[in-house]
C-alpha cells in the first residue's frame, strides 16, 4: 500500500511539473510570435461570443432560482428587504465566477481539448514543427492570453445578468419593490466583493485552459488509447479535471480573502 501511494504521489508530482513546463514554453515562446494580436482576438471570439448564449441563460436563470428561494427564505423571518442583499453577494461573490468558468469550460474548453487532440492524431501540430513554426506559440499561448481577458469580462456579464434575474423574481413574481431590491444591492456590494470575484476569474480561466489545452496537445500520450478514442478520453479528462480545479480554487481563494 505504501508503495501505491508513494508511486500515485510521484504521478501527481510530474504531472504538475510537466503542466508547469508546458505553460512556461508556451509563453516563453510567444515572446516575440509573429501575429501574436490576430491570434488571441481570434481565440477571443471563440471563448468570448460563441460562449455569450449559455453565459446568459445560466445567469438568467441563476438570478431567477436564486431570488425565488431567497424570497421565501427570507420571508419567514419578515427580511424581505433583503434579498438584494442576498442574491448579490451570492452571486458575485461565489456563483457567478464558479458556474461562469464552469460553462466556458464545458463549451471553449472542451472545443479547445478536442481541437488540439484531432490536431495532434492528424499530425497537424508535427507539421508546424517540421515547418520551424512552435506549435506552443502558435496553438496554446494565444488561448491562454485570451482566457485571462475572456474569463473575467464573461463573469462580470454573468454577475449582471443574474442581479437582474433575481430582480425580476423579486418584483415581477413577488411584488418586492424594485427600489427596495436595487438600493440592498447597492449597499451590500463593494470594491473588496468585485476584487475577489474578478480575482477568481482570472484564476479559474487561466487553470482551466491550461489543464484543457494540456491535455488536448497530449492526447497522444492517453492511456485509453490512440486516435478517436484517445481525443475523447482527453477531453473528458480536461473537462473533469477543469472542473474540480475551478472548486478546489474558489476553496483557496476564498479563505485566503474572506
Amino acid at each position: 500500500m505504501v508503495r501505491a501511494v508513494g508511486r500515485y504521489t510521484l504521478e501527481i508530482v510530474q504531472s504538475l511539473g510537466d503542466v508547469a513546463m508546458f505553460v512556461g514554453r508556451s509563453f516563453r515562446l510567444a515572446v516575440g510570435s509573429r501575429k501574436l494580436g490576430r491570434r488571441v482576438v481570434r481565440a477571443m471570439f471563440e471563448q468570448g461570443a460563441r460562449c455569450l448564449p449559455v453565459i446568459l441563460i445560466v445567469g438568467l436563470f441563476t438570478g431567477l432560482v436564486l431570488g425565488l428561494q431567497g424570497y421565501y427564505v427570507l420571508n419567514r423571518f419578515g427580511s424581505e428587504s433583503l434579498l438584494g442583499t442576498l442574491v448579490s453577494l451570492s452571486i458575485v461573490r461565489e456563483l457567478g465566477p464558479v458556474l461562469a468558468a464552469l460553462m466556458l469550460v464545458g463549451q471553449a474548453g472542451s472545443a479547445l481539448a478536442a481541437e488540439l487532440g484531432i490536431q495532434r492524431n492528424t499530425e497537424q501540430i508535427a507539421a508546424l514543427e517540421t515547418m520551424g513554426v512552435s506549435s506552443h506559440a502558435y496553438l496554446v499561448a494565444p488561448r491562454l492570453i485570451a482566457a485571462l481577458m475572456v474569463f473575467p469580462m464573461q463573469t462580470a456579464l454573468f454577475c449582471c445578468v443574474g442581479l437582474w434575474g433575481g430582480s425580476l423574481s423579486g418584483s415581477l413574481l413577488l411584488g418586492l419593490e424594485p427600489g427596495i431590491y436595487w438600493s440592498a444591492v447597492e449597499r451590500a456590494v463593494e470594491l473588496v466583493d468585485v476584487r475577489e470575484c474578478l480575482t477568481k476569474a482570472v484564476t479559474f480561466g487561466f487553470l482551466t485552459m491550461t489543464l484543457c489545452a494540456y491535455h488536448g496537445f497530449n492526447a497522444h500520450r492517453c492511456r485509453s488509447g490512440t486516435g478517436a478514442r484517445g481525443v475523447s478520453a482527453s477531453t473528458t479528462r480536461a473537462v473533469v479535471q477543469s472542473s474540480i480545479i475551478v472548486l478546489a480554487a474558489d476553496y483557496v481563494i476564498t479563505s485566503f480573502l474572506i
